[in-house]
Order: structure tokens, then C-alpha cells, then sequence
């Protein structure tokens, strides 16, 4: 995962390029985490744009986010706050470890900019997920009185937890990273999660949401603190469904939802190699899907409700479309494969100077 300033990017991206994409995505990972809080961290590191913006009662220092599913066991936190991000969300998290589906399991298609991965939320559990956001230090490295940067849990269920009982699993997780976290993401649209996204069918999202919302306001009672929840869904969902959604948003008293997670089409990338592999498609060919939700979700929930738009963003004029299409604030993750970091960076100043001149 080449995650390096552009003056080294192109040098990196060839040698990263060269391995399986986990294994270059684990070794990017292990670097991050050797050497952030390090001058070494200086590789990586960049200037915070400060773009401020108030969503869901949360002061975002810039509109530019991490995806989760980068940082699946919240090991690099630091090193994400470095590159300058305005929020971080880490993720998907499940009550018990469990490895995932079998490797191979991500593939890059370089001639569209994009990645499927089905890797099935592999994650070390919520206990050592929870170790990994309390040593953290970014909540103590502000200075002059700058706001630290945003930090999202993301929370799932276990594959072998029957969707039936998939409730159980994410109010095990709320439980966990409810003190820790700014937000948290209920993320019931990854693909490859047998049956997960049934949870975003009317009955099934109404009596998930219902047991969630439940169990944030008991949680705010006992710690005199809301935690706003978001709730992340696919960009695979046709006009009424997505209107459905909306309501059921609203109903349950979310504070946002973040569109899209990765797309089971393949029209964008047909015939080239690895398109008919299984698992989520994301980068550029997810983009004008995931524009197409975040209007369509922007036209029923109004002009106030907060949508985080995630997909296909690997330019400035990626991120600026994104926003024109109704989102608020935005997340990257495949743009960081094929860009680096230098596209945090780039992308926060275009939203800033956007913002300005309107």
C-alpha cells in the first residue's frame, strides 16, 4: 500500500506493485506502525489544511477522510493523523478474531485505477482492536490550539454469527468502542459478508437500527455523552430502495450515513484481467455509482442530514464532484494505492479553495 509523498511515490509504487496487494498492504501497514510518533514519520507526514466544518454535532478539522478497511485493527491511527486527514475511520471490527475469507483475495486492476478485495472483515477482534485506539496519541498532539483529528470505529458481525442473530454482534461492538470512539459506522454493506447486506432490506435495517438506537441511549445516560452513529451502506441500490433507507435513517435517529461502500458490478472493468474474480470492486470504476447514491440520498433526507461520500475519489476534481453531489465531508482509500498520500493533502485544499470561492 504505497503510502509515501509524491516526491518518493513513484519510486515506491513500482517496488509495492511488484508483491500480492495484501502482502504490499501489510507491509505498508507494519512500516506505518514502526514508525509513526518517530522521526521517521517525517517520510509520510504532512501539513493539516485546516477546512473546519460541524457535522452531527462533530467539528471535522478538514472534509477528508480515511475509509475504514485500511486500518482494520487501528494499528496506524497515528500515522494516518499525520498524513493530515481530518478524520480517520478504522475498521470493520467484529466481536471475536476471525481470519477472513481465503487468500488471494485482492486483486488490482491498474488499468482502471481499481482493487477488488473479499476479505471478509479479517480482524484481530474487538479486544485487541481496542488496545490498538487506546494507545493512540493524536487526541495529545495538538498544538496551538488546533482541533485533533476525527476518529470513526467501524463495527460488524462475526461470519459465523447467523444473520439472525447479527444484532447481538453489533451491540457487542457498540459496547466496546462506544467510549473511545467520535463516531461510530454500522457497517452493514460489505459484499463479502455472506447475507450482510440483507440487514439493509426495510424489516431488517428497521430492527437493527431500532435495537442500536436503543442501546446508544442507554449508553449516553450512563456516560453523559452522545456518540453520533452513522450507518454505511452499498452504492448497488436502485431509487427506491436508497428512499427507504433514508427513512429508516431518520426513523431510528441516526446522525449520517456514509455512501458507498465497494460495488458487485463489473460493467466498468469487463475483460480486463482479475474483473471476474469475486468480492467488492472499488476505486475509479465505483464512482459515478456511489455520486449517484449520495445525490439520491441527499434528494430524501434534505439539505441538513450528514452524508459522508466514499468512492472512486482519486483527484481533487474527484473530491470536488463528490461534494457537488451532496456529500459533506469525504473518505479515501483506493486513491491512496494508486496516488499516495499526496492526494490527502490535494484534495483538502481543492474543498477549501471550493468552498471559498463559492
Amino acid at each position: 500500500m504505497p503510502l509515501l509523498p509524491s516526491s518518493l511515490y513513484g519510486l515506491a509504487r513500482p517496488f509495492l506493485f511488484g508483491f500480492d496487494p495484501e502482502h504490499a498492504h501489510e507491509l505498508t501497514l507494519d512500516g506505518l506502525a514502526r514508525t509513526q510518533n518517530t522521526p521517521l514519520a517525517c517520510a509520510y507526514a504532512a501539513p493539516r489544511v485546516d477546512d473546519p466544518v460541524t457535522l452531527a454535532g462533530l467539528e471535522f478539522p478538514n472534509r477528508v477522510g480515511l475509509a475504514a478497511g485500511l486500518d482494520k485493527n487501528a494499528r496506524c491511527i497515528d500515522a494516518f493523523a499525520a498524513m493530515g486527514f481530518g478524520f480517520v475511520e478504522v475498521g470493520t471490527v467484529t466481536p471475536k478474531a476471525q481470519p477472513g475469507n481465503p487468500k488471494p483475495r485482492m486483486f488490482r486492476l491498474p488499468q482502471r485505477d481499481a482493487l477488488i478485495n473479499r476479505l471478509g472483515f479479517n480482524n484481530e477482534g474487538l479486544d485487541a482492536f481496542l488496545a490498538n485506539v487506546q494507545k493512540a496519541r493524536f487526541r495529545r498532539s495538538g498544538s496551538g490550539g488546533r482541533k485533533p483529528m476525527l476518529l470513526g470505529l467501524n463495527i460488524g458481525k462475526n461470519a459465523a454469527t447467523p444473520i439472525e442473530k447479527a444484532v447481538d454482534d453489533y451491540l457487542a461492538c457498540l459496547d466496546g468502542v462506544y467510549p473511545h470512539a467520535d463516531y461510530v459506522t454500522i457497517n452493514i454493506s460489505s459484499p463479502n459478508t455472506a447475507n450482510l447486506r440483507t440487514l439493509q432490506s426495510d424489516e431488517a435495517l428497521d430492527a437493527l437500527l431500532g435495537a442500536i438506537a436503543e442501546r446508544r441511549h442507554a449508553l449516553a445516560e450512563r456516560s453523559h455523552r452522545r456518540v453520533p452513529l452513522f450507518v454505511k451502506i452499498a452504492p448497488d441500490l436502485d431509487e427506491g430502495q436508497v428512499a427507504v433507507i433514508a427513512a429508516t435513517l431518520q426513523r431510528h435517529g441516526m446522525d449520517g450515513v456514509i455512501a458507498t461502500n465497494t460495488t458487485l458490478a463489473r460493467d466498468a472493468v469487463a475483460g480486463l484481467p482479475h474483473a471476474n474474480e469475486a468480492g467488492g470492486l472499488s476505486g475509479a470504476p465505483v464512482r459515478e455509482a456511489s455520486n449517484r447514491v449520495v445525490s439520491q440520498l441527499r434528494a430524501a433526507l434534505g439539505p441538513a442530514f450528514p452524508i459522508i461520500g466514499v468512492g472512486g475519489i482519486l483527484s481533487a476534481a474527484d473530491a470536488r464532484a463528490k461534494i457537488a453531489a451532496g456529500a459533506d465531508v469525504v473518505q479515501i482509500y483506493t486513491g491512496l494505492i494508486y496516488r499516495g498520500p499526496a492526494l490527502v493533502r490535494e484534495a483538502a485544499q481543492a474543498l477549501l479553495q471550493g468552498r471559498s470561492a463559492a
